[in-house]
Order: C-alpha cells, then sequence, then structure tokens
C-alpha cells in the first residue's frame, strides 16, 4: 500500500492496528510515558489528535479512574492496577533480560483437577506473560533462559497453580520449537512494523503532523508485538531473527515520535 494512501485515521496499513477509543488514547499515551503520569489537560491534547472532544476525554478519565486502572493526583493522572502491570510486562519485553541457555527447559504442570474459569484465564495470561507455551491441556513450558526476577507477579502465578520443573529435552528442541512457536508469522509482522516505523518516522522529520495519529497506532502495535515475542535463546532462533532490529528501531522511533508530539502540543497552546 502507497505510505500516503489512508486507511481511516491511518495514513498507511500498521499491522495489529486497533480503533482507538478515547480510553484507548489515554491508555496508550500513559503506557508510553515514564513516570506514566500526565497533566488532564495533556490527555485531553492527546484526544484531538483523534477528534476526539475534550468531554469525552474527560469521562474517559473519569472511568478508568472508578474502574482502579487510573490514579488522579492534584490534576493528574497516573497508571494504576492493571494497565500499570501491563506497563511493566511492556518495558520487559522492550528490554527483555536473558542470561545464557544451559540447555535445559521450565515445565509447569497444572496441580489441581479443578479449577474456576477465572483461574484458568489468569494462568493462561500470567503463562502467556512470561513466554510459556502450551504443549498440551496444563503442560506449560519455555527454555530457561529468562531472568528469574522479571515478572515476578506472573511467575508468582503460575507457582500457585502448578508443579514446576527443569526438565533437559533427549530429542531436537528446534523441532519443538517449531511446533510450539509461530517464528515466521512473528518475524513477517516484525519486518512489516520496521517499514512502518521507517515511514512514520521520516513523514514526522519533515514536519507532517498528520502523521501523529499513525505513530500512536503504529507505536501500540510495535509492544504489542515485544510482548509476544517468546524470548528464546539465540541457539533457538533463525539466523535472521529480527528481534534485536525491531527493538533497536524502535528506541528511534520512539524518540522521533515523541518529539513531534512535544512539538505538536506546544503549538496547540
Amino acid at each position: 500500500m502507497s505510505s500516503e494512501r489512508k486507511t481511516g485515521w491511518l495514513r498507511i496499513e500498521v499491522p495489529g492496528a486497533r480503533p482507538l477509543s478515547a480510553r484507548s488514547v489515554v491508555a496508550s499515551v500513559l503506557l508510553g510515558t515514564h513516570p506514566p503520569r500526565l497533566p488532564g489537560a495533556a490527555l485531553v491534547r492527546a484526544g484531538q489528535l483523534f477528534e476526539i472532544p475534550e468531554g469525552t476525554i474527560r469521562v474517559a478519565l473519569s472511568r478508568m479512574v472508578a474502574a482502579g486502572e487510573l490514579r488522579g493526583v492534584d490534576g493528574s493522572y497516573e497508571l494504576a492496577g492493571r494497565l500499570l502491570e501491563r506497563q511493566s510486562r511492556q518495558d520487559t519485553s522492550r528490554r527483555p533480560s536473558m542470561r545464557p541457555w544451559n540447555g535445559l527447559w521450565l515445565l509447569a504442570v497444572v496441580a489441581l483437577e479443578r479449577r474456576r474459569p477465572a483461574a484458568r484465564s489468569q494462568l493462561r495470561a500470567a503463562a502467556a506473560a512470561i513466554g510459556m507455551a502450551e504443549a498440551r491441556e496444563g503442560v506449560w513450558l519455555r527454555p530457561d533462559n529468562l531472568d528469574p526476577r522479571s515478572l515476578e507477579p506472573e511467575r508468582a502465578v503460575v507457582e500457585d497453580q502448578c508443579w514446576q520443573f527443569t526438565a533437559r529435552l533427549e530429542e531436537d528442541p528446534m523441532l519443538l520449537v517449531r511446533t510450539l512457536w509461530d517464528l515466521d508469522g512473528w518475524a513477517r509482522v516484525a519486518s512489516s512494523l520496521q517499514h512502518a516505523m521507517a515511514t512514520v518516522s521520516g513523514a514526522l522529520a519533515r514536519g507532517d503532523d498528520g502523521w501523529l495519529p499513525t505513530g500512536f497506532a503504529l507505536s501500540a502495535a510495535v509492544l504489542r508485538h515485544f510482548l509476544a515475542d517468546p524470548l528464546l535463546p539465540a541457539e533457538l532462533l533463525p539466523a535472521t531473527w529480527p528481534g534485536d532490529a525491531l527493538r533497536s528501531d524502535y528506541e528511534a522511533f520512539d524518540v522521533s515520535f515523541r518529539a513531534a508530539l512535544a512539538r505538536w502540543s506546544r503549538a496547540q497552546h
């Protein structure tokens, strides 16, 4: 698709892009801000990029506070609850803490015969967050190459519901990797996101603020894609794996996008 062709409010096609509601805009802005706190006026201005009225943003802020997703502090709003936990997972996936792989795998087996649906969902989300794949019902595993101190709340959920072991595979681990993770699919999307970041960065560098909404959607899509990276050891990845390159490109894109957003925001005063 041509870089000048619009898809709704998007200037280009962004893999995995989702419609941005008032809540989505607020969440996206704060998830990308460190520390995750901004004045209400700044969040209102972000909504203006998507032609969302101030009243609609204010209602979204009130509802997010009531839902425990935000805290109001002296006219500003900061992430709380599950959104704050999401930022932690997002930051870990953006700059993962990995260690040399010794060939061992982590194995988690559900310990209880009967569990409530909420517990099942909680385990599935927690296991996915730490890059575990379900080999069969109630059996989760991944290579033991991540810092055990990362994502401690998610690890506690797995520990609470499962027996955990370390094991060494007797079969070729590459066969198992290809069965459990769609590496080719992840790499294809990563390549598309890299191309999109280059296009948007170039447009913003030329001062075309009309690309800012696309930048919002693109930033959110890249961060979601990081969360889907299984963070496997290099020994189990294709030689052309784009994980590091995507992260490097995103760091540069984020700097240019945040600078363009700040420039636009100043111009609104």
